[in-house]
């Protein structure tokens, strides 16, 4: 893969790495993956770009996201924190100057994973320009305790 793509806006999408996906499903078990392709979707049910997950329902699913990283991210990061019976596991750049990460992330109750280091996304030689994190939306209706 040519480098210079990587630094640029020429590409927002971030191909998940398949060891960092598996640990995850290992702990949540995804049945939805929203923003994928035909070719590097990761759970069972998705949706790409011309199904636009942002219009589709996410409710009950387990779902692990990771979104195309440009100006769209807002509205996905939006989306996931609104799910009403699921789990929304998301694979984020850590830009915590963002409006994005201050309107639904930071102020919402959320998990936040930092990771340590940067991420080699898979399809790129060269580890990325910009640290990761895994913010978790759980709001699994419970069932009655009684």
């Amino acid at each position: 893969m040519n480098t210079n793509t990587m630094f640029s806006s020429k590409s927002n999408e971030w191909e998940t790495p398949q060891e960092l996906y598996d640990e995850l499903d290992e702990e949540f078990g995804f049945t939805l993956d929203p923003c994928a392709t035909h070719e590097n979707h990761k759970a069972p049910m998705y949706f790409t770009e011309e199904e636009n997950g942002l219009l589709e329902s996410w409710d009950g699913h387990i779902v692990f996201m990771n979104p195309p990283y440009g100006r769209q991210i807002g509205a996905w990061v939006r989306k996931a924190s609104r799910i009403i019976d699921g789990v929304v596991v998301c694979l984020l750049p850590a830009r915590t100057d963002t409006r994005w990460f201050h309107d639904w992330i930071y102020y919402d109750t959320v998990s936040i994973r930092f990771i340590k280091g940067r991420l080699k996304f898979s399809g790129h030689t060269n580890s990325a320009p910009f640290p990761s994190m895994i913010v978790i939306f759980d709001n699994r209706v419970q069932g009655d305790a009684f």
